[in-house]
This record gives structure tokens, C-alpha cells and sequence, in this order.
């Protein structure tokens, strides 16, 4: 009885640290759905230069797109001309952070973490697409199965802005064009317009965005307190004196697993309270996010192979690195000042808690309702 106390005790703090910021971040990648037009990436992202890599990287950094989510948006703008080191950049900078990874993040570890995390995945990201531009920029020829062929989907859950792989920037400049001289025309439809804008906003944060991490988010908070909890602490002991070891189990996890940025961060926080240091925690953050078995895949098929290598190395040996770095600078800092899981939290932490568990139990139940009130209509 006493340890699922404790479970229940550390999954609360979990929940109150991060639920705040995950519902803003949230609200605001529904803004960003909404105001970002999607023409930008197939008009900046074609050249096979630094620049190109640069623009490609700083574009994924905001979207809250996990590591599965940006496969569709990657084959989407390569096929529409991005060079292989923009399209390699943005699938690694893209699930590494998300608006609401960020916030998250600053919630739970504070600024100089979240700083870090940000810049250190724009410099893999960056690294990795310079060097596929020199030395896998010959180009392979892309064979992607239709799984993952996407022509003019007719919904993208995981994406913010809506991708066609057979349309090209041109007929979506004169769209644009006649949308705005029509809404110029006709002010009812422009009012109209405006007037579901929050509708949208918030149908896309809470009815998309939010639905398509829920599984990945309650498995990471399960996780994350279960560490806490449950790991020995004779292993944390182990891991303290042998450092190098928690870095192995660290790359060992984050390389194969699937998890997103935002579900990411509890596992991360429950590793370092369980004593594996905050530059282990880092690798974790860093290479599981960008890296699964599926997008390992993808990478090979429509990159090749020479560029998988590029992708997994620049991603383990910039996170092992980094993590060594960051062990550096907070090596005067305690576990207890840098992870925010024991404060008083106030209303606003325990509202959010309620909102953002209500939407995640409502997601994962509603699937099992509509399969027994199809079962009951076919009986």
C-alpha cells in the first residue's frame, strides 16, 4: 500500500509540473496551425546549402511534431524539392523540441535546462544536415511505399501545417490569392472567417495535437514516477560512481524506443531522481525523441543508407557529448534544485492537472466505446 502511494504521490508531481505548460504550449501550437501559411518550407528548403539547413532546422524547432508524426511532413517536403541535409535537419530538429516540449520542460527543469536543450538540438540538427549535403549529396532515388507517399491527405493529426506532395507552390499562391480577394469581396465570409479562428485554434490544440501525444504522454508520466519510485537505491549509488554506465543505458533506451519530446521529460526527471545524472537525463531527452526503430527505417529508404549513418551518429555522438556537458556545468548543482517536482502548487498547477488528465482518459477510453457501439450495431 505504502508504494502505490508513493506512485500516486510522485505522478501528481509530475502532473503539476508539466500540466501548466503543456496546455499553453498547446493553445499556442494551435496559433502557429493557424497562422503559418504552407508554402513556407517548399520555397526555402530546396537548396542544398547552409542556409537551406539552417531555415529547415529553426522551422521544426516550434512544432510540436513527434518522432513518428514528422515521417508524412519529411517525405512531403522532400518530395516537393528539399535538398537530403534540409529534409535530414528538420527530422531531427523537429521531435527533439515542440512548443510545448519547451514549456514543458522550463516547468519542470527550469531556464538554463530548457536554453540547452534548444540550442544543443539546432546544432546537431544543423551538423547533421551540413554533412549529409557533403558527403551523401548525391542524390538517391526516393522509393517510398504509399504508406508513406502523401498525396493530398485528407487529415494530418501529428502535422501543424497541412502538406500535399503533388501540389506545387505556385497553385497555392493563387489559392491564397483568390481566398484573400474573395474575403476582401465579401465581408460576411471574412467575419465568418475570423469568427472560427479560436474555434480552430483550440479544436486543433485539444482535438488533434492533444489527442495524438495522449498515449505517449500517459506512458512517459507512468514511467516517470515509476522510476522514482520503484529503481533501488543501490542502483543509484552504482550509477553515481560509474557515470559513463548510466550514458549506455541511456543510448541503449533512447535510440530504439518511441517517445516524444513532451513524454520524454518525466522518464527524464524520474532518471535523475533516481540518481543518474542530468547529462544521462539529456541523452535521453535528446536521442529518444529523434530516433525509433520506424523513423531509422524511413531515413534509410528515403535518404539512404550513407545518410542513416550521418543521422544516427550525429545524433548519439552530439548527445553523449552535450550530456557530458552539461554534467559539466551543473556539476555544482543538486538533483533536488534543478528537477521542480516538490513545490506547493497552487491552483493553476492543479487545474491544469485535472484539464489535461480528463482529455488524456477521454482519448484513450473513446476508442474502446466505439468499438462496442459498432459491435452492438453490427449484432
Amino acid at each position: 500500500m505504502e508504494f502505490f502511494l508513493s506512485f500516486f504521490q510522485a505522478l501528481l508531481d509530475l502532473s503539476n509540473a508539466m500540466a501548466p505548460y503543456i496546455l499553453f504550449g498547446l493553445i499556442f501550437a494551435g496559433f502557429l496551425h493557424e497562422v503559418v501559411p504552407d508554402s513556407i518550407v517548399k520555397n526555402h528548403l530546396g537548396n542544398d546549402s547552409i542556409l537551406s539547413v539552417i531555415k529547415s532546422t529553426v522551422f521544426g524547432i516550434p512544432l510540436p511534431v513527434c518522432s513518428c508524426g514528422v515521417i508524412p511532413l519529411a517525405a512531403s517536403i522532400k518530395k516537393s524539392g528539399a535538398s537530403n541535409g534540409s529534409t535530414l535537419s528538420f527530422l531531427i530538429s523537429t521531435p527533439i523540441t515542440g512548443v510545448d516540449s519547451i514549456l514543458a520542460t522550463y516547468g519542470m527543469f527550469g531556464w538554463a535546462f530548457t536554453i540547452y536543450r534548444v540550442i544543443t538540438s539546432m546544432i546537431i540538427s544543423i551538423i547533421a544536415g551540413i554533412l549529409t549535403n557533403i558527403y551523401a549529396k548525391e542524390k538517391e532515388e526516393l522509393q517510398i511505399k504509399p504508406t508513406f507517399s502523401m498525396s493530398a491527405p485528407p487529415q494530418q493529426p501529428n502535422s501543424i501545417v497541412a502538406f500535399s506532395s503533388t501540389a506545387n507552390p505556385a497553385p497555392a499562391k493563387e489559392q491564397a490569392v483568390q481566398s484573400e480577394s474573395s474575403c476582401s469581396i465579401d465581408g460576411v465570409e471574412c467575419n465568418e472567417s475570423k469568427k472560427y479562428f479560436f474555434k480552430r485554434v483550440f479544436s486543433y490544440a485539444f482535438g488533434t495535437l492533444l489527442k495524438d501525444i495522449a498515449s505517449p504522454l500517459l506512458v512517459g508520466l507512468l514511467i516517470g514516477a515509476l522510476i522514482t519510485v520503484a529503481i533501488p537505491e543501490n542502483l543509484s549509488e552504482i550509477l553515481l560512481e560509474y557515470n559513463w554506465l548510466s550514458y549506455i543505458i541511456a543510448i541503449a533506451i533512447a535510440v530504439p524506443m518511441y517517445v516524444c519530446a513532451t513524454a520524454s521529460l518525466p522518464i527524464a526527471a524520474g532518471l535523475m531522481l533516481a540518481g543518474v545524472s542530468p547529462g544521462a537525463a539529456f541523452v535521453f531527452l535528446s536521442a529518444g525523441p529523434a530516433t525509433n526503430t520506424v523513423t531509422i527505417g524511413v531515413v534509410q529508404k528515403m535518404l539512404g543508407t550513407r545518410t542513416l549513418y550521418i543521422y544516427l551518429g550525429t545524433i548519439i555522438v552530439g548527445s553523449v557529448l552535450f550530456g557530458f556537458g552539461l554534467d559539466y556545468i551543473l556539476r555544482d548543482v543538486s538533483i533536488d534544485e534543478l528537477v521542480h517536482m516538490h513545490e506547493d502548487f497552487g491552483i493553476v498547477a492543479w487545474t491544469s492537472t485535472v484539464i489535461l488528465w480528463s482529455f488524456v482518459l477521454y482519448y484513450m477510453i473513446k476508442p474502446y466505446f466505439i468499438k462496442e457501439n459498432k459491435s452492438c450495431c453490427s449484432s
